[in-house]
């Protein structure tokens, strides 16, 4: 994997060759392998051609070597230098594509897929991404049509971002690597914080930076002297088929996977796995001892804390399988823990999972380069409780006249107690504020942190007023409406989850987390032709009853025991609750009260003030968003002060 960053400004203003090569330093933990620039301007004077009139392009890779090691240094140029790319991913699909290439007349100096994507830019253009499979984001600067392409994977599985600023752009694998340019101005984007507190991370296209913007999965960006297009070549589609019997479907399921782990097994160096002993991670485990030749290595954490420890399970697994089993548990330093957080993530990012997360991404890499994860199990098979009462919830709704939810119900819900420490079943307020609202907004509101008028209380009265009135549900709202293509709820809410918070919270933990210390993490379940197929599943296939996973479950069951199916869900999790009470009570109460926090203006300090002492006494559990201010005020102070 590899860190990549550019400019091009269409003035004709030179670039700093200093300022690119900051920007290039801040990837160092992606590509500590080999570094390599590419100047245009320099270029073209060397081979004694005009340089007024053109536009300026710098591009700069930082690489981590996986294939092709020799030859493979970026940027890479085709044959007569008017093409140059920068690529950070993998295409799995490149041998068959550079075969195809070759009948069609094309030249190659290397074994790479980097120089795969070039060929394949001259044959099909722009239209290229359609025919890679694997996870990348890349650019491509062609100097003949004085053009720049940027492109993201078809999930989101690598970053990059921009930044426009009259007739330049900036772009990299980092905001880090953006925010080196010192004309890019530092101010938040209020709605992107609105959207942070309820959903504790930052939605796409936004970032907490007003004017830096990912690039949408699926997408690619244009850039030219004639302005600036961006383009979706890449959806998902949940048009549902119901004429397999459960055996064939399980069949084709278990044939589809095990070729998307076997396209992932290509590499030049160590190659291993992520195992929890869940039935995602258990069931690429599985797929890969039958692939591979060596035994798989297999990496776990866990915690002393039990109710937070996995180490059994994993262990029963790579017992099992008879991996090469590394396990290790974590004692985490929460002092400093919170500090490498907001240096990697760039913005505030408030998923406590990223702590064990950063923490087997540490030790894998002690045993290998690139690691197979089961991340992409719950989107794709309906694995999180969320989705058994959103079913539940749309049952109900469908039976109630719509003027009685929002009459009857909604003035009950208002009443009722809140009940935030039971299990979310016996939560009747929730349930009821659920029914009284649209289905998009009741899901939304199933994810967020902040219940019903809650963000009002947080946030100042400037801001409130400054925001006019902006609802982040409306992103919800969105893709529930151009889900259009299925009137399944099931299948609507799975498109949400895809398009945030897998993108947004799940894709970009793992890759912070494995690009800090330069792994390389692969996700077969996320492979786009396997996700293709899944979404043409029944429902009911996926969420049975009360059974998530029911279909991936039965193509997996002649590989994996019934325990690692009936197992109960755990999650990546840590006491942070416990921490806010104990190891970082004083550290907290410094960040969150300090002077020059309440000095901004952002938030309602009496409110928070409640909600700290709450916790403090055990009155409520404010976990979640007492974290997600937290990682905010670190994130202020590292990167905007």
């Amino acid at each position: 994997m590899c860190g990549i960053c550019g400019i091009v400004d269409f003035s004709g203003t030179p670039i700093n060759q200093d300022l690119m090569r900051q920007m290039s330093n801040t990837l160092t933990h992606r590509g500590p392998d080999d570094e390599g620039y590419y100047f245009n301007k320099q270029k073209i004077a060397n081979s004694g051609q005009r340089i007024e009139n053109r536009p300026s392009v710098a591009l700069a890779h930082r690489r981590l070597s996986i294939i092709d090691l020799d030859t493979g240094h970026q940027p890479m140029s085709n044959e007569d230098g008017t093409i140059w790319i920068v690529f950070n991913g993998e295409i799995y699909n490149f041998i068959e594509l550079r075969n195809f290439l070759k009948k069609r007349g094309h030249r190659f100096k290397t074994r790479s897929d980097t120089e795969t994507i070039i060929h394949a830019y001259e044959e099909w253009g722009e239209n290229c991404v359609e025919k890679l499979r694997g996870m990348f984001a890349f650019a491509i600067w062609d100097e003949k049509q004085k053009k720049l392409l940027l492109a993201r994977d078809r999930i989101g599985i690598k970053p990059l971002y921009y930044y426009i600023n009259n007739q330049k752009l900036t772009f990299g694998s980092e905001i880090k690597a953006i925010l080196q340019d010192h004309t890019v101005k530092k101010e938040i984007n209020l709605k992107a914080l609105s959207d942070y507190l309820s959903l504790l991370y930052v939605p796409t296209p936004k970032t907490m930076f007003k004017g830096i913007y990912k690039l949408p999965p699926g997408h690619i960006l244009i850039c030219s002297q004639s302005g600036l297009k961006i383009k979706e070549y890449w959806d998902i589609s949940f048009a549902q088929v119901k004429c397999k019997s459960q055996e064939q479907w399980a069949d084709e399921l278990f044939q589809l996977l095990t070729n998307a782990v076997k396209m992932r097994l290509i590499s030049e160096v160590p190659l291993g796995a992520f195992l929890s002993g869940g039935v995602d991670s258990s069931s690429v485990v599985a797929i890969m001892a039958q692939l591979m030749k060596e035994p798989v290595i297999t990496n776990s954490i866990g915690f002393k804390e039990a109710a937070f420890n996995e180490l059994d399970y994993a262990r029963e697994v790579a017992k099992l399988f008879h991996t090469n089993h590394y396990e290790y548990t974590v004692i985490p330093d929460a002092l400093n823990i919170i500090d490498k957080l907001a240096f990697f993530y760039d913005e505030p990012f408030a998923d406590s999972s990223a702590i064990p997360t950063y923490y087997v991404s540490q030790v894998a890499k002690q045993n290998v380069t690139v690691a197979l994860s089961g991340d992409g199990g719950d989107e794709n098979f309906a694995g999180y409780r969320r989705y058994f009462y959103d079913k539940l919830e749309n049952r109900i709704r469908k039976v109630i006249p719509e003027i009685f939810q929002k009459t009857f119900i909604a003035s009950l819900a208002k009443i009722y107690p809140k009940a935030d420490w039971l299990p979310q079943i016996f939560r009747a307020k929730s349930f009821l504020t659920n029914l009284s609202l649209s289905p998009h907004k009741a899901f939304f509101y199933s994810v967020s942190q902040l219940l019903p008028g809650m963000k009002e209380k947080l946030l100042n009265k400037d801001v409130i007023a400054t925001l006019k009135g902006y609802d982040t549900a409306s992103i919800f709202e969105t893709y529930f409406n151009k889900a259009a293509q299925t009137d399944d709820s099931l299948s609507r809410v799975q498109y949400i989850d895809i398009k945030t918070y897998l993108v947004d919270d799940i894709l970009t933990k793992v890759d912070r987390a494995s690009m800090a210390h330069a792994l390389e993490v692969r996700v077969p379940i996320l492979d786009h032709k396997f996700m293709e197929f899944v979404a043409t599943i029944p429902s009911f296939l996926k969420l049975n009853g009360h059974e998530s996973k029911y279909i991936f479950k039965k193509a997996m069951s002649h590989l994996l025991p019934s325990y690692i199916f009936d197992r109960k869900k755990m999650g990546f999790v840590i006491p942070i609750q416990r921490w806010f009470r104990k190891e970082i009570k004083e550290l907290s109460e410094d960040i969150l009260f300090n002077t020059k926090a309440k000095q901004r203006g952002l938030f309602n300090y009496k409110f928070i003030e409640k909600l700290w002492h709450e916790h403090q006494q055990g009155i409520g559990n404010h976990t979640s968003i007492l974290w997600a201010l937290l990682m905010f005020e670190k994130w202020y102070e590292k990167w905007m002060e």
